[in-house]
This record gives structure tokens, sequence and C-alpha cells, in this order.
């Protein structure tokens, strides 16, 4: 329904290899179809005692039937595999493309292990039955149309008495296709939460590791296995008992036939070449029946392990149309006014996590946000990111006397780039992960960023220089290093709007100083947004605003906030009663 890729020539292509592939099937099993005629012809000659000639011309008109049918069916396979194969890795490459395409709220509420689980092994489980069940159960099921026909036109009596068993030999198929569609959809999700039980522990090592709960954590995942297994016996017990009734059922078939048939031999109903004929056309019958009984199931099984990927291709994200939006010139210019937000299924009106919420970033200078934990200073942040959207009626967030949601998002995030405190490294280079996003910057860009974020010095010390891999979430570098990596890949964008949140809590005081004494000469290009829990920091922005409890307490600068004795004045006490306190007790 979503379509696997916006580019018609794919599209075109498949259903040009499809109609291909039947086409095939047709040539096939009409070569296959006309060998038991011609055993039939043989069996009336062998009893009649016909020429040798026509025997030899018999036999040589079946092997040449024989292998045409071969090959047209190799030409069958080579195309269907081919193009499931490259159905498959559109459809990947899709999912992956539309859970990129989410809104962040999505992400908050689903298991980063069991994304992972259905962008790989729900996909692949999918692309196997695809690739191998779909294909036979198609060919069989041609097979059977084909064999029908044939048989009607041998004997219309005996294909009559085969027709009559087919609603016992298809109830079967029926009811345990439903159960297994039903089980397979159970077991794929069993195997998303046991993917996001590992995904999690192994991401979180260290603090298993700290709290020495390995055989906890290998519990857990051991009750999720267990719940996996319980579901796969249910589905095995069905499977088992679908086989044993299909198999019964193919041979109780076979036995009549014969009995039927030797009857209307005896009557000169029908000559023996005729009965010859059916009777293998009824062997083939029978086991597409069989196959058709046995493949059905397990491509019930694929679709229901397969809807929650669809699921994905065709949910719609939860994000208004994109802006238009893309001036040559952007000041940086940041206002809130009257904002106020829940965030998406945690709403509550009675507690909103930004209560008419009105501030100012102007160009060209620092302003600080600080408050008390859940203040709301990151929210702000998220939303001036564009990450989650305002309620209608609830404010709004103007950029340049904009609104926010009117400019074009890959320019937005362009021009206003994020440092956070927890900041993330890819396993790539420091030259990748410092141009990430911006892989157009030069490398005299580079190096500029990475001096202004007091990296350049360490960087070029590393054993491979910016070419060293970072690791895994930046695990080759310190928590200093990687936060001056993620400041430079701020800068190199020459944002318009930098936004700081906690973004030097790791760095020695040297190092803390050099950046922001760098941001701070940075400041007259661009709007500075500082967050920080150090005071220290804070005191040098030119205009500070105080959050508490989701509101604006209080706004201006240090020494201003300080003689009102408010709330910045005492945070600005508590932190330095700390450190005294500290400094007692060393």
């Amino acid at each position: 329904n979503s379509g696997f890729c916006s580019d018609p020539l794919p599209h075109l292509l498949y259903s040009l290899l499809l109609k291909l592939f039947l086409f095939n099937i047709y040539l096939s099993l009409n070569s296959e179809m006309a060998i038991p005629q011609y055993t039939g012809k043989l069996t009336n000659g062998i009893i009649n005692e016909v020429a040798p000639d026509a025997f030899t011309e018999a036999i040589t008109l079946m092997t040449l039937l024989t292998v045409a049918s071969a090959v047209l069916e190799l030409l069958c396979d080579l195309t269907y595999n081919i193009t499931m194969s490259c159905i498959n890795t559109s459809v990947q490459g899709s999912v992956f493309q539309a859970v990129l395409k989410q809104e962040i709220a999505f992400f908050d509420t689903t298991p980063t292990g069991e994304l992972v689980s259905r962008i790989t092994t729900d996909t692949n489980d999918m692309s196997e039955a695809l690739s191998e069940k779909l294909s036979l159960l198609m060919w069989y099921t041609a097979r059977f149309t084909f064999l029908v026909i044939f048989m009607l036109y041998q004997s219309w009596k005996m294909t009559l008495l085969t027709c009559m068993w087919l609603p016992i030999l298809w109830v079967i198929p029926v009811f345990t296709g439903q159960f297994h569609q039903t089980i397979a959809a159970q077991v794929q999700e069993s195997l998303a939460k046991a993917n996001q039980a590992a995904t999690e522990t192994f991401s979180c090592i260290k603090t298993v590791r700290s709290f020495a709960n390995e055989d906890g954590e290998t519990e857990r995942y051991r009750q999720c296995l267990e719940h996996t297994y319980g579901l796969n016996k249910k589905e095995a017990a069905a499977y088992a008992g679908s086989t044993w009734a299909n198999s019964m059922s193919s041979l109780t078939l076979k036995v009549c036939i014969l009995y039927y048939g030797g009857t209307l031999v005896t009557r000169g109903k029908v000559n023996s070449g005729d009965l010859v004929a059916f009777v293998l056309y009824e062997l083939q019958f029978a086991s597409a029946v069989e196959a058709v009984l046995r493949y059905y199931p397990e491509v019930k099984k694929a679709i229901g392990a397969s809807e929650k990927i669809f699921e994905y291709l065709d949910r719609k994200p939860q994000l208004p149309p994109d802006g238009s939006l893309e001036p040559e010139t952007l000041e940086g210019h940041v206002q809130f006014k009257n904002v106020t937000f829940s965030y998406p299924g945690k709403a509550d009106d009675n507690s909103p996590v930004l209560k008419d919420v009105t501030l100012e970033v102007k160009p060209g200078q620092v302003t600080a946000l600080v408050g008390l934990n859940t203040s709301g200073k990151s929210t702000c942040v998220k939303l001036l990111e564009r990450f989650y959207q305002l309620q209608e009626g609830a404010g709004e967030i103007l950029l340049d006397g904009k609104p926010l949601q009117s400019y074009r998002d890959q320019y937005l995030h362009d021009k206003i780039a994020v440092v956070s405190q927890e900041c993330v490294l890819f396993a790539r280079s420091v030259r990748e992960n410092i141009k990430y996003g911006c892989e157009d910057a030069s490398d005299e860009d580079m190096i500029r960023a990475a001096k202004l974020a007091s990296a350049h010095e360490f960087i070029t010390g590393l054993p491979n220089g910016y070419d060293t891999d970072a690791g895994e979430k930046g695990g080759q570098v310190s928590g200093g290093q990687k936060q001056r990596i993620a400041i430079a890949r701020a800068l190199i964008r020459r944002p318009k709007v930098l936004i700081l949140d906690n973004a030097t809590s790791d760095l020695d005081t040297e190092n803390e100083y050099q950046v922001h004494q760098a941001l701070l000469n940075e400041a007259n290009s661009c709007s500075v947004l500082l967050i920080s829990n150090k005071m220290s920091v804070i005191e040098k922005a030119r205009h500070i605003i105080v959050l508490n409890s989701g509101t604006v307490e209080e706004e201006g600068g240090h020494d201003e906030l300080i003689k009102k004795g408010g709330l910045y004045a005492e945070l600005v006490k508590n932190q330095n009663m700390g450190f005294h306190r500290q400094e007692v007790t060393q």
C-alpha cells in the first residue's frame, strides 16, 4: 500500500518480472501436462501393438517436453527469486526510512530493540517466505488448476469423485492457516521483546557490571525466551497435526480413485490408456493439493509476521506539513510567546511541563536558561528543535518573527545546532562525526570548528588523528573529548542559533574556560542559548532566564538577579555553600 519507493521504474520492473514468471509457469505446465497424455497413448499402443516407429516418436516427444518443462521451471525460479530479492531489499530500506520519518514521540514509546527486530528479523522472515513458500504456493496452485482441466478431459466422473474430496482437504489448511497467523504474530512480538531485553542489557553493560547483575539480566532474557519457546511448541503441534491429516486424506483419495477407475475400465466406460493418464494426473494432483495445504499456512504465517512491518510502512508521522521558508539570511531571533506544553500521552491539564512561558533569545548575545530539575529547560530545547509540536491555542514559537513551523525542516536544523550533555558519537572516524550531516564541509571548516571547541589539539594527538575511530557511542574517547567533538560537530554548520545544554559538564576547568571564551566570541555571529548546572558558567551570560515548575519566575543580568534575592540568588548561594562544604570536608 505504501509503495516500496517513489521511483516508478522499480514498480514497472517488478511488474514485468512477475508477468514473465507467470508466462513461464503457463508454458512449463503445458509441457508437463502433455507427458501423462502421451503416456496414456503409449499404454494403448502397447496393448494394441502399434508400429515401433510410432512408439519411438512418442518417447522422443515426451523427452523433449520433459526437457522443455525443466528449463522453463528453472527460468521461473530464477525470475521469481531475483524479483523477490529486489523487493525484499526495497522493503527493508523502505521500512527503515519510514521509521526514521516518525515523530520523536513514536521513539519515546517504542523500544529500540523492537524496532531493530522488526526491520531485520521480521523483514528477513517475510522475505524467506515470499522467496520460497509463496513461489511454491503459486506454482502448485497453477499446477492444481491445469490438472483439473486435463483430468476433466480424461474422465469427468473420476474428476468429480476427486473434487468431492476437496472440501475435506481444504478445511484443514484454512483452520491451521488462521491459527498459524495468530501464533506467528505472537511469536514475532515475543522475539521483539527478547531482542529489546538483549539490546538494553548490552547498551547498559557498564551499569549491569557495576551492580553485578549479570545473572539477573540472564534470567530476564531466559524468561523472554521461555515464552517464545512455549509459543513455538504450540506452532509445532499444529503443524504436525496438519501434516498428518493431509497425508491421511490424500492416501484415502488415491485408494478410492484406483478402485473406481478400475470399475469404469471393466465396464468399458474408459480405456486403459485414459485410466493410466488419469492416475498419473491424480498423483500429481494429490501432490499439488498436499503442497498447497503445506505452504498455505506458511504464507499465512509470514503474513502474520509481517503485519507490524506494514503498520510501520503505512503509519503516517504525526507531524505538521513541512514549511517552505528558507531565507538566505537569518538573524537567529527566538521568541516563545505564552507557550504551554504537555508531552504526548502524558497530557494533564493540571500539570503541563510548560505553563504560559514567554522568553526571548536575542541575536548576537548569550542567553542562559537556569532552574531546578523538571523546571522545563530541556523541554524548551526540544520544542525549539521541533521534536514536538505545540497544540493549537497553546502559544507560539517565532524565529525572526516567523512561526517556527513555517520553516523547512532541513533548513531549520541547518541553522539551529544543539549540543547536549549526553553527546552521542557514532562508530565512525572523528572526521565523519564532526562532518555528520554536513559531509560537503571542507577540512578547513572542520579544523576551524575543532579549534573553537578546543578539540583540535587532542584530536591530532590520537593514533590516526581525525581518521581515528571514535568507537561505538564514542567509547574510544573520554567524556570531555566526546563533548568537544560534539561541539565541533555543531559549530561546523556555522549555526545562527547555538544551544548548549550542559554541553561542557565533563570538561575540566581549563578546557571549559577555553571553550566558553571561543563560544562567547562566536556569539557575535549567532544567538547562543546556554543551559548549565554550573552557576559560574551561567553568570557569563548577558541575559538569564530563571524557570521554576514550567514558568518564567525571573529574568535579567547576573548582578541584577543577585540583588533581587530570588530563586536565582538562592541557587547561586546553595551551589557556593556546596563547594564550601566540600572544601571543609577535604
